[in-house]
């Protein structure tokens, strides 16, 4: 196990160069065995969703290499197996989407039940059906999942029940070489969608938005390989705007789209801090007494949920009551009692909702007693240090920002859980003025 050691009461000053984005590299290395040719990405993280990604590339047969820093090579032409360990699924939720390309080059395909941050269920049952109504045999048993296609699968018109961002995914690669029309309505409108929207057209795809939840798919039957730049890391920029707001510094963060981040960058004019945006890059800065907030997690373009946690401990620090409904996740407030051990003041509540069904994102039979979807946090509050254990990335990114901002010395226990969202987070933080170091 990895630990963080931390002194806070440390402003962050300096600048930051963003990362691609965890959540656009990995499906786009994926999406890549689909070619007869190698395929190039520019702008690939180093965290650790990327490294296990390619550990399963190499592992069914494929090949890889380093160009450079953050440059990747794919090779799929010595793709020869379509299962994938059963031990990977404890660590990634990454398995669900091999299986339409395994599809595709095996007709058969065996993958642990995906894993990954322990935040509440992500129910596959919405990539599942949509799998199903193109003509994929499905088999399940206790730790995997058995996919089945004798045929190439069938264009269909699917919706959504509920938004889904890997659902979308997993379905959009599924359509590429389905015959046929494909058309999903009420699908994920996340720039990390469009990301592999326009790698899949690069391979010779044929995949259009037709309106912000609508995609159109036209199936093809072989594709090229093709050379693509990764979108920057939105959850990236976040989460260092938030340590120089929580730390009273200023960070310059570059390698940003701010299209991408317009419901974070609005809260952060509401609560006034110091904000300059340029066309790739932004400065954040304290102000005395910033305001209070009240937001609400959505799908994109909403607040995001992976912002939540971060959001939630620099509340700490403004003046007044913040308010924070989750309604993506039915478990993500677990890293509370850790900041409420650390001197923050902050109160469940549960949301009084006319129609859950439609308000959360989440299914509801998901949903238990224990759960809260809401939270009050009063500030400004001076965190005290204190020893924590991490639960997920987000949360993991959370209690290092608040070890940053609190008087005394942090133990972040299980850091590494940190490196699956992130590249060298402890080292970066370092070279902006923070007194951190992994173990």
């Amino acid at each position: 196990m990895a630990q963080f050691i931390i002194h806070g009461q440390k402003p962050l000053r300096g600048e930051v160069v963003i990362r691609g984005a965890k959540n656009s590299g990995f499906k786009l290395l994926i999406a890549s065995l689909f070619g007869c040719q190698e395929s190039l990405f520019s702008n690939v993280t180093k965290a650790g969703e990327t490294k296990i990604t390619l550990s399963l590339i190499k592992y069914l047969g494929a090949n890889f290499h380093w160009v450079g820093e953050h440059s990747v090579l794919v090779d799929p032409r010595g793709l020869q197996h379509y299962q994938l360990p059963l031990g990977v699924g404890r660590e990634t939720r990454a398995s669900i989407l091999f299986v339409p390309v395994l599809l595709y080059r095996f007709g058969r395909v065996r993958v642990p039940w995906p894993g990954g941050d322990k935040i509440g269920r992500r129910p596959l049952d919405r990539h599942l059906a949509g799998l199903q109504k193109m003509g994929v045999h499905i088999k399940q048993s206790k730790q995997s999942l058995e996919f089945f296609a004798p045929h190439r699968l069938e264009g269909t018109r699917y919706r959504f029940a509920k938004n889904t961002h890997t659902g979308t995914d997993t379905l959009l690669m599924a359509a590429l070489w389905a015959k046929g029309e494909t058309v999903l309505e009420n699908a994920a409108a996340e720039p990390e969608v469009d990301d592999l929207i326009h790698f899949l057209n690069k391979l010779g795809g044929q995949v259009r938005r037709i309106s912000p939840r609508t995609i159109v798919i036209h199936g093809r039957q072989k594709f090229r390989g093709a050379e693509h730049i990764v979108i920057p890391d939105r959850n990236e920029a976040v989460t260092f705007a938030c340590a120089a707001l929580g730390t009273k510094g200023e960070v310059d963060i570059f390698n940003i789209n701010p299209n991408h981040l317009y419901a974070f960058i609005k809260q952060l004019r509401m609560i006034g801090a110091g904000l300059e945006i340029g066309v790739n890059e932004m400065k954040v800065a304290w102000r005395e007494h910033l305001h209070a907030s009240k937001i609400e997690t959505a799908p994109y373009p909403g607040f995001m949920t992976d912002w939540q946690a971060l959001w939630v401990v620099l509340m700490t620090q403004v003046w007044g009551t913040s308010e924070v409904i989750e309604r993506i996740f039915p478990y993500r407030f677990q890293y509370v009692p850790y900041l409420q051990k650390m001197g923050a003041r902050v109160k469940f509540f549960q949301p009084q909702v006319i129609n859950p069904k439609n308000y959360y994102n989440f299914n509801l039979e998901d949903d238990q007693p224990q759960f809260h979807h809401g939270i009050y946090i009063s500030g400004p509050t001076r965190l005290k240090g204190t020893t924590m254990t991490v639960n997920d990335i987000r949360a993991g990114a959370t209690l290092t920002l608040a070890a940053l901002m609190a008087k005394g010395k942090s133990v972040l226990r299980r850091a590494e859980k940190i490196d699956r969202g992130y590249e060298h987070l402890a080292s970066r933080l370092q070279q902006l003025g923070g007194d951190i170091i992994r173990i």
